[in-house]
């Protein structure tokens, strides 16, 4: 659906992604789901909104994730 939407996990992006990244991906997904590239003043607020909690969504996915095999993992492992 949205292939300029870049995946922000390791290995795909070998260092953490920035809350720019996120931003950036929350951004296109509600473009391509609201088909507004910039919304009209009337739809700006909950463009915005919008943009947001996809934003906080995303973070709190990444923070969950548990990636297998990663150097995170792997120091974890250790302890």
């Amino acid at each position: 659906m949205c292939r300029s939407i870049k995946t922000l996990r390791p290995p795909a992006l070998p260092e953490e992604a920035t809350e720019e990244d996120m931003r950036a991906a929350a951004l296109q997904y509600v473009r391509k789901v609201s088909g507004f590239r910039a919304p009209a003043a009337h739809n700006r607020e909950v463009f915005d909104r919008a943009v947001d909690e996809i934003t906080e969504a995303t973070m709190k996915l990444l923070d969950g994730l548990e990636i297998r095999g990663s150097a995170a993992a792997r120091g974890t492992a250790e302890s």
